[in-house]
């Protein structure tokens, strides 16, 4: 089978780009032809000021990623094209030469963009669905994407141009959801029920187990406000036992939360910066418990599938795909979200019952087997690929 599949990359690298990359590699080593289509965000930096004045329009259709990626079907001829990211460089407008050539389209949905300007359901510190009840217009009036009016009216635009243009609702255009939950949302925002599937991140290569485990705790992630490591600190101070901390990721609130560590006296936090994916694992590999303390929805973090893979319990917000994916007392322990005390309560019963929690990183090890694992993976992505290519305009299915 040949699938010719799209990514974005954002400035920052992130979980989007982990799964392409693993997603590209394991459909190769499956034996299928994959093709890729890539631009990046770092392009901007290279854009003088008239590029970038004209950056706004290209973002709700670049003429120029239309015409590449038409020559691109034309010459590869794919049964069917994965779309991760367009945003910003390539643009909605590769849908379009997908219909026009008959190809089904497969689009994992790694955020809410498609509802929401920020992409996030998250404002001034709290979740927010107002662009879904209220309209896109509310996004603008909050300034939702990098605190700017015009940016967020941008973005609420491409959204809305191609909700009009019919793109979103396309009978080719079928879609990937990462939970039940995000699919949820995206039903309620009117995606088509039919055609939106649910296939969950994956780790590969696998870390394996880890019996070993270090006395420490660690937190992976960007270091941003929906992270929410400012309540983490705040439960770290009041925990009445001492758990060393290592704190992975970068962001910009990077040195403030390094500020706030200092007035605090925890000694014990360390920040190692954003490391390198695979010192990162190992991290989460030895560690006793991995803390998730994000208070927006949250996609579905690869980080608390790494986790699961080496056999390391998480706690988590009580709160959207996080509570779908940890299981309370089983593979985890839940928090609610924005609670410092809640969160200290159950780091310290985490620190004082190695036993239980060894026990539930063992469950959490039997979750990713279940669930998360390449092969598991793998058999996931087949299934939507036949069944998309099955209800499209395409001739043949894949069994292998």
């Amino acid at each position: 089978m040949k699938i010719l599949v799209v990514h974005n990359p954002y400035q920052q690298p992130g979980g989007e780009d982990i799964v392409f990359e693993q997603e590209c590699r394991l459909l190769r080593n499956a034996g299928h032809n994959v093709v890729t289509y890539c631009r990046s965000n770092d392009e901007i930096r290279e854009m003088g000021p008239l590029e970038r004045l004209l950056l706004a329009p290209r973002a709700v259709w670049s003429p120029e990623s239309r015409r590449d990626f038409s020559e691109l079907l034309e010459q590869e001829k794919p049964d069917l094209v994965h779309v991760h990211n367009t945003f910003v460089m390539i643009s909605p407008a590769i849908f379009s030469a997908c219909y026009d050539a008959q190809i089904p389209v497969v689009h994992t949905l790694h955020n809410y963009r498609l509802m929401c300007p920020s992409a996030t359901f998250y404002r001034q510190g709290r979740v927010c669905e107002d662009c879904t009840t209220g309209g896109l217009r509310q996004g603008i009036r909050h300034a939702c994407f990098h605190d700017s009016h015009a940016l967020t009216a941008v973005i609420a635009s491409m959204i809305a141009i191609h909700r009009r243009l019919g793109t979103w609702d396309h009978p080719l255009h079928s879609y990937i959801a990462l939970s039940q939950f995000a699919r949820q949302k995206f039903v309620e925002a009117g995606l088509p029920a039919s055609r939106l599937f649910v296939k969950p991140n994956f780790v590969d290569p696998d870390p394996g187990p880890c019996d070993a485990k270090e006395d420490y705790a660690v937190f992976v992630g960007r270091l941003s406000p929906e992270k929410r490591v400012s309540t983490l600190l705040t439960a770290w101070e009041r925990s009445t036992t001492r758990i060393p901390l290592f704190i992975l990721g970068g962001g910009p609130q990077l040195e403030e939360l390094k500020q706030v560590a200092r007035e605090k006296n925890l000694d014990g936090v360390k920040f190692l910066g954003q490391l390198p994916r695979p010192l990162a694992v190992a991290r989460i590999h030895k560690a006793r418990f991995l803390i998730f303390s994000s208070e927006w929805y949250e996609n579905f973090p690869v980080t608390i599938v790494e986790a699961f893979a080496s056999a390391t319990p998480v706690i988590c917000s009580r709160l959207g795909a996080m509570q779908e994916i940890v299981s309370d007392g089983s593979t985890g322990l839940h928090f609610s979200p924005g609670d410092a005390k809640d969160l200290a309560g159950k780091l310290d019963w985490a620190w004082s019952n190695p036993a239980k929690m060894t026990a539930m990183g063992q469950s959490a090890r039997q979750e990713y087997e279940r669930l998360y694992s390449a092969e598991r993976n793998y058999a996931q992505l087949l299934d939507i690929y036949n069944r998309v290519l099955a209800t499209g305009h395409s001739h043949r299915a894949v069994t292998a």
